[in-house]
């Protein structure tokens, strides 16, 4: 049985309980600010720059416990301190939350409780048990969120004609256009171009039957519809997105396709661009970096695309120094990332600092 790491924080599992508003004098508040400003300096470091600690909830290692068996590629060391960071963090009533103080959320939970059924953990063990009364609880996997259900989907526990389509077409699309993936936050179209590709192959690994997840759809998952409920009224955002997701999904399923080939070398590049020599990973956040290679490795099912080989040497690269490995983990903590970024630190500390 598994028992608390020394690498992890201990975070209190819930918010404390408030105690009554005291509102402080100005001296206090003076003295407050000035200790707050003195120790900022302290942890300055010898070249000027500041850089805290970047803590995250399990979802993090969840997704990366997943990615590892989908590549087929675990590293025993990596998972034991993964499976270690979602036990510590696992709620009173059973599931993981997103955030601190916060309450049980279905996407973290089952997330959670399928890593730690990937890792080795049964189904009959108590924390399982608690775990999976949580996530029924909550409406189990059909209440998740797409994005989370594209991670099933990769490793055959959700159908992917339930997910919505994206048309990697979409980034041939010009500036001048209504939409294009250049009016998207960085972030956005960084996650959502490593999903498009990862559309278009659709990359399933078979599990064994006693990793799968059937326990956790209340009514099963035979002759059932998991298609996104409309909005009661007929004039509405969420039921124009959802019939624009039918007719792109009925072109998808044409034979001719006369744009795709060149979208997805156009990805391709796009992706190229953004993971080279001295590169992080793509757009520093963990879940486009996480989809960026998944996309390489789903490129690498055909010939047909120009530089499948650069892309699997690059993400390789990637796999190396984006991503938390044994020796790079903190003794206390697994980072999001492999360098957090010191002018993000530097400048609100500076402000801080000059009491601004």
């Amino acid at each position: 049985m598994l028992t608390a790491a020394a690498n992890i924080i201990n975070l209190p599992r819930v918010l404390p309980k408030e105690e009554p508003f005291q509102a402080a004098s100005s001296e206090e508040l003076a003295v407050a600010v000035r200790r707050a400003q003195e120790n900022l300096l302290r942890q300055q470091k010898a070249d000027g720059h500041w850089i805290g600690e970047l803590m995250v909830d399990s979802t993090l290692c969840s997704d990366y416990v997943l990615f590892m068996h989908w590549l087929g590629e675990v590293d025993e060391t990596l998972q034991r301190r993964c499976v270690s960071h979602i036990l510590k963090r696992q709620l009173p009533d059973g599931g993981w939350n997103i955030y601190y103080g916060g309450q049980s959320e279905i996407n973290a939970s089952v997330k959670a409780y399928f890593a730690l059924k990937l890792a080795g953990h049964r189904s009959d063990m108590a924390v399982m048990q608690e775990a999976r009364a949580n996530i029924l609880r909550l409406g189990g996997i059909p209440r998740m969120n797409t994005f989370s259900k594209l991670y099933l989907a990769l490793l055959g526990q959700f159908p992917w004609q339930y997910l919505p389509a994206i048309p990697v077409e979409m980034i041939l699309l010009p500036g001048w256009s209504f939409f294009n993936i250049h009016k998207m936050s960085s972030w956005s179209r960084a996650m959502l171009v490593p999903l498009a590709i990862i559309n278009h192959f659709k990359p399933t690994r078979e599990l064994p039957a006693e990793k799968q997840l059937h326990e956790l759809y209340p009514v099963g998952t035979e002759h059932n519809d998991f298609t996104l409920p409309r909005d009661g009224r007929f004039l509405a955002w969420r039921n124009f997105f959802l019939r624009a997701d039918r007719v792109l999904k009925f072109l998808d399923g044409l034979r001719r396709r006369p744009l795709r080939h060149r979208a997805l070398e156009e990805a391709e590049r796009w992706m190229l661009e953004r993971i080279g020599e001295g590169s992080d990973g793509l757009a520093a956040v963990f879940p486009a970096m996480l989809n960026s290679m998944v996309a390489p490795v789903s490129l690498l099912m055909t010939p047909k695309i120009s530089v499948f080989s650069l892309v699997s040497r690059r993400c390789g690269t990637q796999r190396s120094t984006s991503l938390p490995s044994p020796n790079q983990v903190s003794r206390r903590n697994i980072p999001p990332c492999r360098k957090p970024l010191r002018g993000w630190w530097t400048k609100r500390c500076v402000s801080a600092a000059i009491g601004r």
